[in-house]
């Protein structure tokens, strides 16, 4: 009985790795290079490392001999266990341990029963054998495990007898204690390869399971933060009608008459509860029709100010297209009803524009007409009539200004633009200013930036924009006044100021200016600064005005510049 223990305690200390195994591999967390999910080549180097060595150690100090003549020790199972399993510096050096530590432990040591009790003759073939060993199944990694178990241990067993030191026995005592060694490193053998490859079978069923989950979470992250980006009010619902998701913006819509509730909250309530929280009891039988498979279906809904259009479809599962579930879409589109009418609306004006702007024309005919007869009636009559002609005469010529600037305000046609200078333009236009300065007893100043590069204009256009400022600021100014133009270089573009010493216009005044039709002039028809709004909208450019009481006006033009000609003309970025 004394033997029998001794073999079942070598079998159990020679097993523990194998025991051990399940319980520590995979308790470390992932190594610093690891990738998340990773399975690693070597992924339980080091539990068996550990273990392995244990279990070494551990035969080495109890081992024994079987009826005085026989080994026994199994230190060489969990050390071949870790050659075949392990990485080959692993393997290799316990292997170093083993035979440094053998004579420490040996009975009768001697350097045949070192090579033959420690295996060593085989550690060259084990080790080369590892690749191989991690290649092929589970069935045969068992073979070729028990193989090495088996020649280990008969190496063991037959050391005494090989060496000399003894004779072979023959007795029934020895040969059961020779066949007792095989049949455990067989069960060993066996032993270690379930355990080890059903731990890592469990530990890549995990890693999958764990894989898989984390991309269905984050797949499911992916699409709340795609339905949270719409701007649409989206509900999900599964088969039963329960919501399984909604997005942001209907979260935001339901949170105008429940200002706390979350989005946890809405998830799992029934549909007809929380449309009916919002008013939208309306949407219940389509959102129960697509939940039944039926097709897409949209309408609009007013509720209260709000108009919606919204739309239900049912959610169908793969190719048979069994339904599953229905997405509720609403849409707030008061805005979008809003800005369509106002369409309408300015359609509307736009037309009636056209119609006012061809009798205009037409009017102008019968103008001409009358003024070439007044002037021939003027030469036959006598000159006491001058005065009365000559007023006439001036009227027509006022009411012929107003229509070619309402007829120019109403043109919506593109302009020609060309590359042209800013400042060829103001300086054929200085004479004819100079001109009316000189009636008024004004002054006139220019000031032009020699950096300003040439810009896309419609001479023509710009021209009778600056015509019009000019004016305006003189006719604003008393006698000895100062007109200014300036040009100036400013960031992205070139910007023409046009100054005046007049009175100023109050801020009242100021935010109408370019409204048509009104003016702050006795005489004037409230078209000039409409038409210059008019030409630089055309310009893709801005008009802006500043003006203090009593100190004068400043109008500002700005003409952006062109990208592409930026380039080609070689102008450099300016900062303000």
């Amino acid at each position: 009985m004394g033997e029998i223990k001794e073999v079942l305690l070598q079998m159990l200390i020679a097993g523990l790795p194998a025991f051990l195994f399940p319980l520590t591999y995979g308790k470390r967390g992932p190594s610093p290079g690891d990738a998340e999910g990773e399975i690693r080549k070597y992924p339980y180097a080091a539990e068996l490392l550990y273990t392995c060595t244990l279990s070494m150690l551990l035969c080495l100090i109890f081992s024994t001999r079987l009826w005085g003549n026989i080994p026994l020790h199994y230190g060489i199972l969990p050390l071949f266990a870790l050659m075949l399993y392990g990485r080959l510096r692993d393997g290799a050096a316990l292997g170093l341990l083993h035979l440094i530590l053998y004579p420490l432990f040996a009975l009768n040591f001697t350097w045949p029963r070192l090579m033959l009790e420690t295996g060593f003759l085989l550690y060259p073939l084990v080790l080369l054998s590892s690749s191989r060993f991690t290649k092929t199944d589970r069935r045969g990694k068992i073979a070729l495990l028990s193989f090495f178990f088996v020649a280990g241990e008969l190496m063991i067993t037959s050391s005494p007898f090989i060496s000399g030191v003894e004779t072979f026995p023959t007795d029934p005592f020895s040969l059961t204690a020779a066949l007792m060694n095989i049949l455990a490193t067989l069960l060993i053998g066996a032993l270690f390869v379930y355990m080890i490859e059903h731990t890592l079978e469990k530990e890549k069923l995990r890693l999958q399971v764990l894989q898989l989950s984390r991309s269905y979470f984050s797949e499911a992250e992916k699409l709340q933060q795609s339905l949270d980006a719409a701007p649409l009010s989206i509900i999900l619902l599964d088969r039963e009608g329960d919501i399984t998701a909604v997005n942001e913006s209907f979260l935001q819509l339901y949170r105008r008459r429940y200002p706390a509730e979350s989005r946890e909250g809405l998830v799992k309530l029934k549909l007809d509860k929380v449309l009916s929280d919002i008013r939208f009891e309306m949407l219940l039988p389509r959102a129960a029709q697509a939940l039944k498979g039926n097709k897409r279906s949209g309408e609009l809904l007013q509720s209260g100010d709000q108009i919606y259009f919204t739309s239900t479809a049912p959610i169908k599962k793969g190719r048979t297209e069994e339904p599953i579930g229905a997405v509720l879409v609403i849409q707030d589109i008061t805005e979008l009803e809003t800005f369509r009418k106002e369409l309408n609306h300015v359609e509307r004006l736009s037309l009636v524009g056209q119609m006012a702007a061809g009798i205009t024309h037409e009017i102008r005919n019968p103008m001409a007409v009358v003024r070439g007869f007044l002037q021939l009636m003027r030469e036959k009559s006598p000159s006491s009539l001058d005065h009365y002609y000559r007023i006439v005469m001036e009227e027509l010529d006022r009411a012929n200004s107003i229509i070619n600037d309402f007829l120019a305000l109403a043109q919506n046609r593109p302009v020609q633009m060309e590359l042209c200078d800013l400042h060829d333009i103001i300086r054929e236009l200085s004479p004819l200013l100079w001109a009316d300065a000189n009636l008024r007893g004004q002054s006139i100043e220019v000031k032009l930036d020699e950096a300003v590069p040439r810009l896309m204009l419609n001479p023509k256009e710009i021209k009778q924009l600056i015509l019009n400022l000019g004016r305006n600021g003189m006719e604003a100014m008393p006698e000895k006044g100062q007109l200014v133009l300036e040009t100036r270089c400013v960031a992205d573009g070139v910007a023409l100021y046009v100054r005046d010493t007049g009175p100023g216009i109050p801020p009242a005044q100021q935010e109408r200016l370019f409204e048509p039709f009104f003016t702050t002039k006795a005489q004037g028809t409230g078209l000039g600064l409409s038409l210059c709004l008019s030409i630089m909208e055309r310009h893709s450019g801005k008009i802006s005005v500043q003006s203090e009481e009593g100190k004068g006006t400043t109008f500002t033009v700005f003409f952006p510049f062109n990208e592409h000609l930026q380039r080609q003309e070689g102008i450099p970025a300016v900062a303000e």
